[in-house]
């Protein structure tokens, strides 16, 4: 349990400072929050791992640390309130202000920008899925009937980024008229920053004989690998943020309820690499997978139609218990 410790320990300073700013009920929501975010981002923990797993000790010290602060001060407390600035063109001081201030008003703010966060999300999961299940050179398939098919179609140059827009122009078509550009713009750049990151990390992979120069690039790789899993993080947290405005629209406790089940979320990934879970359970990575595609479908639909954060989080979970069964009775059927 010693991958917890600094989970537990961040648990019980931020229901401290939840108590501090609103008392027992801000204990009460902060607590509901934090399962929200565990329950919600269970399967991103394993997607992390099997990324995390291929990075140098030190990148996997810095995701758990500087990794954190990113997406507790980052993700859940800043993100909302550039949304809301770019949205109002207020300063980001007195949305700031707003936030503390007049929370009401602030949640309708961060609501009413719904579908570009969504689209934004979507777009950038939906990549992070089809680029795993149509990827010609994965030999290990889950449901083998649907990604052998995929794999074959992924031997299509870019055929995912096509997939994806073509999906994009289809759902924008259903929204309201005032909105689809602002879908368009954040779907596109969700696909953009997808391709960058992974354009970047690929091209830094590095080279065993090239010394020095391979010493640097594969420094840039692990950079570049944790940038990838911020944006990760950050498109499952759109999501969690949105959901939370739900439960309470005080900007402090949502930051403290769901910054401490990110961190738990990173600490699972942290253990899941090292106890070696997804070599031991081999169907996990695939069931994360199809987990993130149901969620960028999801995010999707919620541009037409409101959908409880409750079937988003069971989804998740459903598919990594299949998959942890379909890998247990691999085991078996190996050791027979």
């Amino acid at each position: 349990m010693r991958h917890f410790y600094l989970s537990h320990l961040v648990t019980i300073i931020g229901l401290f400072l939840a108590y501090a700013w609103a008392g027992l009920p801000g204990v009460g929501i902060a607590a509901l929050l934090m399962v929200m975010e565990i329950t919600l981002s269970f399967d991103n923990a394993v997607v992390n791992a099997a990324v995390l797993k291929h990075m140098s000790e030190v990148w996997q010290k810095r995701f758990l640390t500087w990794g954190i602060l990113i997406a507790v001060f980052g993700m859940r407390l800043l993100f909302p309130i550039v949304i809301v600035a770019l949205a109002t063109g207020l300063g980001a001081v007195e949305v700031t202000q707003l936030a503390l201030d007049n929370p009401d008003e602030y949640s309708r703010h961060v609501l009413a920008s719904h579908v570009q966060i969504a689209s934004f999300g979507g777009m950038f999961l939906l990549m992070v899925f089809l680029s795993f299940v149509m990827d010609e050179g994965k030999d290990l398939h889950w449901i083998g009937m649907i990604e052998r098919k995929l794999a074959v179609m992924g031997k299509l140059e870019s055929i995912q980024v096509v997939v994806v827009l073509v999906i994009l122009l289809s759902m924008t078509a259903f929204i309201p008229e005032a909105e689809q550009t602002g879908a368009l713009i954040s779907g596109v750049i969700g696909v953009i920053l997808y391709v960058l990151v992974k354009g970047i990390t690929a091209l830094c992979g590095g080279d065993e004989d090239a010394g020095h120069d391979a010493t640097k690039a594969v420094g840039y790789s692990g950079f570049m690998g944790f940038m990838y899993l911020q944006l990760l993080d950050a498109s499952f947290s759109l999501d969690g943020v949105i959901g939370a405005f739900a439960m309470s629209k005080d900007i402090i406790i949502i930051m403290l309820g769901l910054g401490i089940g990110a961190m738990f979320v990173r600490s699972l990934t942290v253990y899941l690499v090292r106890k070696g879970t997804l070599n031991e359970y081999i169907y996990l990575e695939h069931g994360a997978h199809y987990g993130i595609g149901a969620l960028a479908v999801i995010m999707l639909a919620s541009m037409l139609t409101h959908v409880p954060e409750f079937i988003t989080g069971l989804i998740g979970l459903t598919f990594i218990l299949l998959s942890f069964w379909s890998s247990v009775r691999h085991r078996k059927h190996l050791t027979h």
